[in-house]
C-alpha cells in the first residue's frame, strides 16, 4: 500500500499493476492507537474544501453537500451532546436511522468517544428492536420520529442511559437538534479516552433466517481493513464520488463508508424511502456526478428492466456488485447498455472484502475474482484440507497466527457457533465455491443451499442464472424441495416481468428453456410464481425461508404440489 500521508490529510493512493505485485506489496499497517474520527475525518478536515458527502432527499431534488470540515464540526457537537449524557468509551449505542445526514455525524461522534455503535435497519419490528437492545446491552438509543414509537413499544424497562430523537421532541426523549445547536463544536483527543486499534468499535447483527441474529463485533482497526474494499475493489481515485446502494443498518453500509473516507473520497447518499425506484436511481446515477457505483444484484436485476438506453453513463467509470452472485445475463445486459463491466466481489458481515475483481486484474466471466492479496484464503473441504482446483469446498480464511485486519475474531456470547466456524487455524465462512487453475473463485452457494437430487449435487446459483435469461423472468430463487423418490428436487420461485402472467404453459416453457441450457438433472421440476421473493434486510434472497416452507408444505402438513407447479 502506498500511503501518501493519511496523517496529513492527503488522499491514500495505490500504485499496483497486477495481482502478483499486489501480493508482494499490499499491506495494511495498523498503529497501536487508532480512532476513525480523529485520524481520518479530522485529518481530511484540515483541507477545508475537501468534499465528504453529497446527500439528496427522497425525490432527488434537494441536494446538500458536506465537507470533511463540516463532518468534523458536526460530529464534535454530537459527541459533546453524548458526553453531557454520560456516554463514554465502551458504552453501546443503538442507532436506528435512515439515510439522513445525522446518521453520519452521530456515527463519527460515537467513534471519537470510543462508544460502540449497534446499527439497526429502519424496517425492524418492535420485537426485533427489543432483541437487539436487550441482547446488545444498549446504554443509549438513537432514532427519529419515524421509529421511536416502535422503540417505545420494544422497551419494557427504562434504559440506564438516554433516548435521543434526531428530528423532533417527545416525552422522555432528548431533542438532538436543540441539544447540538448549543453544543460546542470543539473536541480534541485530550477530551476523551484514547482508543486502541484493538478496542471494540461496532456490533452488527447478522440477518438470520432460521435463528436469532448473531452479534458480530469489530474493532477500531476495522475501517482500515476496508482499504481492500474501497482501494483495491472499488478502485477509488482522488475526487471520486461513490454511491454504494445500502441501508444504514447493515454491514454493506460500512462497506460504503469507512474505506471510502479512509481513501479521502466523497460519498453520494440518496435518502430513498419505500420500495426501490429503478427509474429514479438511474436518473440520479447519471446526473449527480457519481463516478463509481456499487449495488447488490437485486438492484441490478431491477435496473435492467428499465430502458437503459435513455441515460448517459459517460461520467461513470466503474461498477461493482456484492451480496450475492450476479447472474451472467444481468452482467451482459448492463455491459451492453453502459459499455462497462460489473466487477463482483465477495465478503461478509464478519469481514471486509475477501475476494474481488480488482482494478489491476482481468476478469473472468462468472468469477468473483481472487482472494485479497494480503490474506491467506483457500477452498477447503469438510476436514479443512485444501480442495483441488475445480472441486467445491468452503471459502476459508487463515487466522492461526494473526487475524487479518477487518476480520472479526468471533461472535459475541456464542461459543457453540465459534467452535463451529473457527477450526484448525481457519475461519470457515460457510459459503461454498471452487477455484480454477488460475486461482479465480466461483461462488456456488451457502453450505445448506446445495441441492442433492438423485445423487447429483446442484448449486442454486447455476440454475438461477439460466432461468434469469428467460424473457419472462425478472427474478428467481432455486431451493431444494423434498421428494419421496429423488430425495430432493430443484424448485424455482419466480417473479415475472411486467406483461407476463402465471400459467401452466409458461411453467412448461421455462422448464424447456432450462433443459436446453443446462444438464437435464438441473432443470426445475417445480415452479411457483410469486409477487416478490423474501429477502433479508441486506437484500439477499432468503433461500432458507423458502426451503423451510417447502419442508413444512410437503413433510409437515403433507400438502400437494400447488397450483403454480409442475413436475
Amino acid at each position: 500500500m502506498k500511503d501518501e500521508g493519511r496523517g496529513k490529510g492527503n488522499m491514500v493512493s495505490f500504485d499496483i499493476q497486477d495481482y502478483e505485485q499486489a501480493k508482494r506489496t499490499f499491506r495494511i499497517d495498523v498503529p497501536e492507537h487508532f480512532n476513525f474520527g480523529f485520524d481520518v475525518i479530522d485529518r481530511y478536515a484540515e483541507q477545508r474544501g475537501r468534499r465528504a458527502l453529497v446527500w439528496t432527499d427522497p425525490s432527488g431534488t434537494e441536494v446538500k453537500e458536506y465537507t470533511f470540515a463540516d463532518i468534523s464540526r458536526l460530529s464534535n457537537q454530537a459527541a459533546n451532546v453524548l458526553r453531557s449524557l454520560g456516554v463514554r468509551k465502551g458504552d453501546r449505542v443503538f442507532i436506528m436511522l435512515g439515510r439522513v445526514p445525522e446518521w453520519y455525524f452521530i456515527l463519527v461522534a460515537c467513534h471519537k468517544l470510543g462508544a460502540v455503535i449497534m446499527p439497526a435497519p429502519v424496517i425492524l419490528t418492535a420485537s426485533d428492536i427489543e432483541y437487539r437492545i436487550t441482547k446488545g446491552k444498549a446504554n443509549v438509543v438513537i432514532t427519529n420520529t419515524a421509529g421511536f414509537h416502535k422503540v417505545e413499544e420494544a422497551m419494557n424497562k427504562p434504559l440506564p442511559g438516554a433516548r435521543i430523537l434526531v428530528d423532533g421532541d417527545a416525552p422522555g426523549w432528548i431533542d438532538f437538534r436543540k441539544a447540538t445547536a448549543v453544543a460546542s463544536p470543539a473536541l480534541s483527543r485530550t477530551d476523551v479516552e484514547k482508543t486502541l486499534a484493538t478496542d471494540p468499535f461496532l456490533i452488527y447483527f447478522t440477518s438470520g433466517t432460521t435463528r436469532h441474529p448473531k452479534m458480530v463485533p469489530h474493532v477500531c482497526s476495522y475501517p482500515l481493513g476496508h482499504l481492500r474494499t474501497a482501494g483495491l475493489w472499488h478502485g477509488l481515485k482522488e475526487n471520486d464520488l461513490i454511491w454504494v446502494l445500502s441501508d444504514t443498518g447493515w454491514a454493506k453500509s460500512g462497506w460504503g463508508l469507512y474505506g471510502q473516507w479512509v481513501m479521502g473520497s466523497a460519498l453520494f447518499v440518496h435518502n430513498a424511502e419505500g420500495k426501490f425506484n429503478a427509474k429514479l436511481t438511474l436518473e440520479l446515477l447519471t446526473t449527480k456526478g457519481v463516478t463509481v457505483f456499487c449495488a447488490p444484484p437485486t438492484a441490478y436485476r431491477m435496473l435492467i428492466l428499465e430502458d437503459l438506453s435513455k441515460y448517459d453513463y459517460s461520467s461513470l467509470r466503474r461498477f461493482t456488485s456484492a451480496g450475492e452472485p450476479l447472474n451472467p445475463e444481468v452482467i451482459r445486459v448492463w455491459g451492453e447498455a453502459t459499455g462497462k463491466a460489473v466487477h463482483e466481489g465477495y465478503g461478509q458481515t464478519e469481514s471486509t472484502l475477501l475476494v474481488g475483481n480488482y482494478f489491476f486484474m482481468d476478469m473472468k466471466p462468472g468469477s468473483m475474482g481472487k482472494p485479497a492479496p494480503d490474506m491467506t484464503i483457500d477452498i477447503l473441504d469438510e476436514d479443512f484440507k485444501p480442495a483441488p482446483s475445480g472441486e467445491v469446498g468452503y471459502i476459508c480464511v487463515k487466522v492461526d497466527r494473526k487475524t487479518p485486519v477487518g476480520v472479526f475474531e468471533g461472535y459475541l456470547e456464542d461459543p457453540e457457533e465459534n467452535a463451529k466456524v473457527f477450526q484448525r487455524g481457519w475461519y470457515s465462512t460457510g459459503d461454498k465455491a471452487y477455484k480454477d487453475a488460475d486461482g479465480y473463485y466461483y461462488f456456488v452457494g451457502r453450505g445448506d443451499d446445495i441441492i442433492k437430487a438423485s445423487g447429483y449435487r446442484i448449486g442454486p446459483f447455476e440454475v438461477e442464472s439460466v432461468l434469469q435469461e428467460h424473457p419472462a423472468v425478472a427474478e428467481n430463487a432455486i431451493v431444494a424441495s423434498p421428494d419421496p423418490v429423488r430425495g430432493e428436487i430443484v424448485k424455482a420461485f419466480v417473479v415475472l416481468k411486467p406483461g407476463y402472467e402465471p400459467s401452466e404453459e409458461l411453467i412448461k416453457d421455462i422448464q424447456e428453456f432450462a433443459k436446453q441450457r443446462t444438464a437435464p438433472y438441473k432443470y426445475p421440476r417445480e415452479i411457483e410464481f410469486m409477487d416478490e421473493l423474501p429477502k433479508t434486510v441486506s437484500g439477499k434472497i432468503k433461500r432458507a425461508a423458502l426451503r423451510n416452507r417447502e419442508i413444512e408444505r410437503k413433510l409437515g402438513k403433507g400438502g400437494g404440489m400447488g397450483a403454480n407447479s409442475s413436475s
